[in-house]
């Protein structure tokens, strides 16, 4: 018989529990504000749990036969992301879609009760997706950061101009995030419309913002999606403490230093941003 070993120190499991209390420290997740979730391998999770241990099934409400039988670490509804390092068992859910992807199947964790995340669907819309554009794909990753929520009250909500505005903020920004930000219109929040308006958005970028919301990152591991919002989050911050002064913005990286840059690190930029290369 193959022996179980304690879940508490699962690396999955740990990841997860730092990046909570990190985006708690950094103050994008108040109250329960901001969800996650982190597509396991079977056979690592298998290593913690009886995978075919089901302690309870219900129905997502829709249809994702593409995902059968995969397996995720998701954050839970209502739960606050500073209490999860705490206590993960309580916070934290492992689940199974089912074989015909109409259910989710609870392996472990909310032991005192309660469901995944309200934005399941958007996640899990949006893992589809990403998955067809990357097989390594892992993470989606949802918070209310500050900076760039604050930007969606002040900057058009145009994708080109959001996404030039961040590139032309920070060096890294056209490195980071070359295939740029999308923006949603104001949706109401935990809807499968809005899962699918995210997922529809992440076949070409791998950041939504969610106007006077927050924002959507995925990543290929914990730290590619986190960092990924991180930098963004950073550019926006520069920005509206530059439009905040006196003199305003005077001067930006420019198209052709954009350029530069895309060259030199081997980046394409999303089509249709930048003024035609010199």
């Amino acid at each position: 018989m193959t022996k179980i070993h304690n879940i508490y120190e699962a690396p999955f499991i740990k990841e997860m529990c730092e990046a909570t209390r990190n985006l708690w420290n950094n103050g994008w997740a108040e109250r329960n504000g901001g969800n996650i979730s982190y597509r396991l391998d079977a056979a690592e999770v298998s290593y913690y749990l009886e995978t075919d241990r089901i302690l309870n099934e219900v129905s997502l409400g829709f249809e994702i036969p593409e995902l059968a039988n995969m397996i995720f670490l998701v954050s839970g509804s209502g739960k606050y992301f500073k209490n999860v390092w705490q206590n993960p068992a309580d916070n934290l859910v492992i689940l199974k879609i089912s074989a015909d992807g109409l259910n989710y199947q609870v392996l472990w964790g909310l032991e005192t009760g309660g469901v995944p995340t309200s934005e399941l669907a958007s996640h899990l819309k949006c893992h589809s997706v990403r998955l067809k554009k990357d097989p390594d794909h892992r993470v989606i990753l949802h918070t209310h950061s500050i900076a760039i929520s604050a930007m969606t009250f002040v900057h058009e909500l145009n994708e080109a101009a959001f996404t030039k505005t961040l590139w032309e903020m920070i060096t890294e920004c056209l490195v980071v995030f070359p295939d740029g930000v999308a923006v949603l219109p104001w949706m109401v929040a935990g809807t499968v419309e809005l899962g699918e308006a995210s997922a529809e958005k992440m076949r070409d970028s791998r950041l939504v913002v969610w106007p006077h919301h927050g924002i959507m990152g995925a990543g290929q591991s914990m730290d590619d999606a986190f960092g990924l919002v991180e930098t963004a989050e950073k550019a926006a911050d520069i920005y509206l403490l530059a439009v905040s002064t006196p003199a305003g913005i005077v001067q930006k990286i420019t198209d052709q230093q954009l350029w530069d840059l895309a060259e030199r690190f081997g980046v394409v930029p999303k089509a249709g941003i930048l003024a035609p290369k010199k």
